[in-house]
């Protein structure tokens, strides 16, 4: 009797999970572009962006549907989304591009630990996890062939942002 409420509270965090990383995605992209709209890679950035809403939209829905309470922190992740953009903007493209790498590797590790985790009777939820998978895994590999693995300073990029990706994710899922 235990085990459909569990996965009903594993889908539920997962959902808000989702949610708060795909809002988070916005704000990156966001800060990214208040620095580089007008540069050669603003409208590949606008482009990513719009796939981001779609997703946040998508998630969005999902809360309502489901009555799932989206994260509290989601002031936080507004700031910290637009300043992760706008600072890695700033020390230049590649640089934007290493953080894009940063975080959709972890995204997409995220999304397939899921993937793994769900079972048939939500194939829904599974299917727009494993689109949005493929999407995000496009966004790294865009930014690899832009260049964003010859970053100045590509290992601290990654490190810090992951670090902050992966600790957003599990105060998101519990919070």
């Amino acid at each position: 009797m235990n085990a459909p409420k569990q996965l009903n509270k594993d889908v539920e965090a997962m959902i808000r999970v989702d949610q708060a990383g795909e809002f988070g995605a916005t704000c990156i992209y966001a800060g990214q572009l208040a620095v580089l709209k007008n540069s050669a890679i603003g409208p590949t950035l606008k482009q990513m962006a719009a796939q981001e809403e779609v997703h946040l939209k998508t998630f969005n829905d999902l809360c309502v549907a489901r009555g799932v309470q989206p994260t509290i922190l989601q002031p936080v992740w507004q700031v910290g989304g637009y300043l992760m953009g706008a600072v890695t903007a700033l020390m230049g493209e590649k640089a934007a591009h290493a953080c894009t790498i940063a975080v959709e590797e972890v995204i997409a590790d995220h999304y397939q630990s899921q993937l793994d985790r769900l079972g048939p009777e939500e194939s829904e939820l599974k299917k727009t996890i494993a689109q949005f998978r493929a999407e995000e895994l496009e966004h790294k590999d865009h930014a690899e062939l832009e260049g964003g693995r010859n970053a100045p300073a590509y290992e601290t990029i990654t490190t810090v942002v992951k670090g902050i990706t992966k600790t957003a994710i599990w105060l998101s899922k519990r919070i």
